[in-house]
């Protein structure tokens, strides 16, 4: 396996040091439009394997030139969901497999944007799914942490915890801090306004996609491992539309535990208009409001050391268990920053996200993943993949509703 890391900003940078752990690849290139960045995550471990470049990451073929010069058999895709197409289609005309944990972006209905759907995340990239398989490639797509394990979780509930499933629910929570700033996200801000100000989707099965509002439907959710109660909203996000395609539920959602101080935030960037990602003309300058707004604030990488506390990405899944009584269980995983910050250098959200596509490499590696076409994680086997986390000393939880307990692994209380 010879990979090519588009992007190496922190969720890059957190998967080179997760990969270079591990003997699955012969070859990894870490691509950056800033080459010092690249190089930087680099010269933070000491493999050969290992080596830097630059590249225009909007450009399809600068893509597909870097996979030829390479000989890359993977790229995976770790810059925001903006340059998802021109990679997907670099990578194919390349040859390549292709790895991302964002999809392509959504565009809201023109007339009933809180009613209807427009163009769903994905949809551009499941448009040429027949071209992936007819080229004998594949597209794993979603494969992050959100989506991504959260997508595992909902098909290892669907193939060994329950017989029916009523209701998938994503939960995402946390309880970081950040000293020394009034507001400083520990995810990309450009992503983070994409998906939470934009229509929510909501899946049911009788009604297929639909969107609601915003922030809507609020609901207080207790997290585990300390975490505790956070209110969680809607938010728009890819695991609403790559469940119903592999796993039967009647009902599938995503809420975000942001707070009413980032809603806040949020709301007020849009009364502004400083969420627009159309160029307005400074002077004799034209810049898009968002990229301001993500200039001034501080980079998400390289906050690990002024941030506490832990985060937590789950799924909630409500049905009839194999025993044909009514279940409902949380399958989270939570990763302290204490810990990613001693053990790798990372923060806790950039590593919890760049863990999953490293093991999705090395499953594909080893021939225990395989497919073509453009693919979900649902389309996986989900047990060796939760096998593998553990491996890499990260294990995942399960909570029952009816137990006080926890338990770590796939242990179940």
């Amino acid at each position: 396996m010879r990979v090519l890391l588009v992007g190496a900003g922190g969720v890059g940078s957190a998967a080179v040091g997760i990969a270079a752990r591990r003997p699955f690849f012969e070859h990894w290139v870490v691509a950056d439009y800033d080459a010092a960045r690249a190089a930087r995550a680099v010269a933070s471990v000491t493999d050969p394997r290992f080596a830097a470049t630059q590249v225009d990451a909007s450009s399809a073929e600068a893509v597909t030139a870097l996979c030829r010069e390479h000989r890359i058999t993977h790229v995976l895709n770790a810059v925001d969901p903006r340059f998802v197409l021109p990679i997907f289609t670099g990578a194919l005309a390349a040859g390549a497999d292709y790895l991302d944990m964002a999809m392509s972006l959504s565009r809201p209905h023109d007339t009933r944007p809180y009613e209807e759907c427009g163009v769903k995340l994905g949809d551009e990239q499941f448009a040429i799914a027949p071209q992936w398989t007819d080229a004998g490639r594949l597209a794993l797509v979603g494969i992050g942490v959100e989506p991504g394990l959260s997508d595992v979780f909902a098909r290892y509930a669907a193939d060994v915890l329950f017989s029916s499933i009523d209701e998938i629910g994503v939960r995402d929570g946390a309880n970081l801090v950040v000293s020394g700033y009034d507001f400083a996200p520990s995810f990309s801000i450009w992503t983070t306004i994409e998906e939470c100000l934009n229509p929510p989707v909501i899946w049911e099965a009788d009604r297929g996609w639909y969107t609601t509002a915003p922030f809507s439907e609020p609901e207080v959710f207790d997290f585990p491992e300390g975490i505790g109660e956070v209110e969680c909203v809607n938010v728009e996000h890819e695991e609403v539309l790559l469940i119903p395609r592999w796993v039967k539920a009647q009902r599938v959602t995503f809420k975000y535990g942001l707070g009413a101080e980032f809603i806040d935030v949020l709301r007020t960037l849009h009364k502004l208009g400083l969420d627009s990602t159309a160029p307005v003309r400074v002077g004799g300058v034209e810049v898009a409001p968002r990229d301001v707004v993500a200039a001034c604030l501080p980079d998400p990488a390289g906050l690990g050391d002024r941030m506490s506390g832990k985060t937590c990405a789950g799924t909630l899944v409500t049905g009839t268990g194999t025993d044909g009584s009514p279940r409902q269980v949380y399958l989270y995983h939570v990763v302290d920053n204490a810990w990613s910050m001693a053990e790798y250098g990372s923060q806790a959200v950039v590593w919890q996200t760049a863990i999953n596509p490293v093991i999705a490499l090395e499953l594909l590696a080893a021939g225990t993943w395989q497919g073509t076409g453009v693919l979900g994680p649902e389309a996986f086997a989900p047990v060796p993949f939760l096998e593998k986390l553990e491996e890499y000393d990260s294990p995942w939880g399960l909570r029952d509703a009816g137990s006080l307990r926890e338990a770590e692994g796939h242990r179940e209380d």
